[in-house]
């Protein structure tokens, strides 16, 4: 009995120990391949084309594939899922470490992806079941993006520790202690989720989906070789429109789609979708342009551009912790814009970078503009979860998560294309950096239709 209470009282901090694991890996795979990159260049002789496939083919699947992953956990369960799913990514990890060609490590990526796009739903889910208050939810949802900050900020340096002892492979393998400790304590201590016995696989909007977000990676990362006027490239955007417009009408007839389309009428849950969209395009686009910045302009070493990285990840992790107390006490809707609002302050002030500017005046900007993301993501997070009932928190996290990784999809695409395209690739980066201020500005402004915060403590119907 005395063993019973016991795994009582650890089952929530170990059920968020477990989920933050999740999430760890999956951002653990962003930031350790940017700095692998010039060594998986010379490896293959890649171009930045390929490059730019090997970032995407993660984030594509993940992005595709997340609503459907939603729909799995509240259809049969987020803790049977998300084992499932931890399994995939590692499974993916070991593919990616052996991998013998480009193209086989492309697709084993697409494999983490799918993996990924399991672990943060479901991750989200099981969170969502074992904090039911709000404040203690947003608590919880802090921590949970405070270790996958972690992750953020030491990867690059975990992974140019390693490539620099071991080779540019090892930074895979790393993904296997951490499933394997993951998997077990989800085991031993989650509660199984709520089941939604009408949740069900729309599998025509699956594949519109993937065919949409495939076809506009494609477009973009081509645009850069082909030139954007290339008929090509333009029969490839008017495809992905045509794509996009099908998806809509579909997900708007079936019974049970992979998108609800009513979950937009709440102006809460369409502010944060849009902002989810916005910064991760703006972020993850600069940090693959950043990270060819310094390896290729700068000629820096795997270690050195982890350590170049790390200012700017490891403030992520303190505004992520702190972002929920202003939260509580101001709203959400104050810490996504005070979030927002720095981190264009930082893409604005590098505009002007160039291979000669000292790293010192780099840090500063870096640092606005990961503190900016920290103070995003918890608030925008828990304020999306708490518009819907619990039954439906796997496909609303979801709806979030698709935003942010067809967000990431189309900033390491578009980007890349831009300083690939340019005679010169610091004309492209300031471009880069303008585009990402103005999107960043954006959804400053769409804090405003977040559902601020009553007297009593609970957020304003949206």
């Amino acid at each position: 009995m005395a063993n019973a209470k016991t795994d009582t009282r650890r089952s929530k901090p170990l059920t968020l120990a477990a989920m933050s694991l999740g999430f760890v890996v999956v951002q653990l795979d962003v930031t350790v391949v940017n700095v692998a990159l010039q060594h998986i260049e010379a490896s293959f002789k890649s171009s930045v084309a390929g490059l730019q496939w090997v970032v995407n083919a993660y984030t594509l699947s993940f992005a595709a594939l997340i609503l459907t992953a939603g729909a799995l956990g509240d259809r049969f369960g987020a803790k049977r899922i998300f084992i499932t799913g931890f399994a995939i990514f590692v499974a993916g990890s070991i593919g990616c470490g052996f991998a013998p060609t480009l193209s086989i490590l492309v697709a084993a990526r697409a494999i983490q992806g799918a993996g990924a796009a399991i672990l943060v739903p479901c991750s989200l889910t099981l969170l969502n079941h074992a904090y039911q208050e709000e404040d203690e939810r947003g608590k919880a949802i802090g921590i949970w993006a405070a270790g996958a900050s972690v992750a953020l900020a030491a990867g690059p340096v975990v992974g140019g520790l390693l490539i620099a002892a071991v080779g540019w492979r090892s930074i895979f393998f790393l993904n296997i202690p951490i499933g394997a400790v993951g998997i077990w304590l989800t085991i031993r201590y989650a509660q199984e989720s709520p089941q939604s016995q009408t949740s069900s696989i729309d599998l025509a909007g699956q594949f519109i989906g993937i065919f949409v977000l495939a076809d506009l990676a494609a477009a973009f990362i081509n645009a850069g070789a082909l030139g954007w006027t290339n008929p090509l490239i333009l029969a490839g955007l008017i495809f992905a429109a045509v794509g996009a417009a099908a998806f809509v009408f579909v997900e708007a007839r079936v019974k049970n789609p992979m998108l609800p389309l009513s979950l937009f009428q709440n102006k809460t849950f369409s502010a944060t979708t849009l902002i989810g969209l916005l910064t991760n395009i703006a972020f993850y686009g600069l940090l693959f342009v950043l990270s060819l910045f310094f390896q290729q302009l700068r000629h820096y070493s795997a270690l050195r551009t982890g350590l170049a990285f790390l200012p700017m990840t490891a403030v992520v992790l303190a505004a992520n912790l702190i972002s929920p107390r202003i939260s509580i006490r101001f709203g959400p809707r104050v810490s996504i814009l005070i979030g927002q609002l720095l981190s264009a302050v930082g893409c604005i002030t590098l505009i002007g970078t160039t291979e000669r500017t000292s790293y010192a005046a780099l840090c500063v900007p870096l640092l606005a503009i990961g503190a900016g993301l920290g103070l995003v993501v918890p608030p925008m997070t828990s304020a999306l979860l708490g518009t819907v009932g619990k039954e439906r928190s796997g496909i609303a996290s979801g709806v979030l998560n698709t935003a942010r990784q067809a967000g990431s999809v189309a900033g390491v695409a578009l980007f890349g294309s831009l300083v690939s395209a340019k005679n010169h690739f610091v004309q492209g980066m300031h471009l880069v950096l303008l585009i990402s201020g103005v999107l960043l500005v954006s959804g400053g402004l769409a804090a405003f239709m977040v559902a601020g915060r009553s007297r009593s403590g609970l957020s304003d119907p949206g």
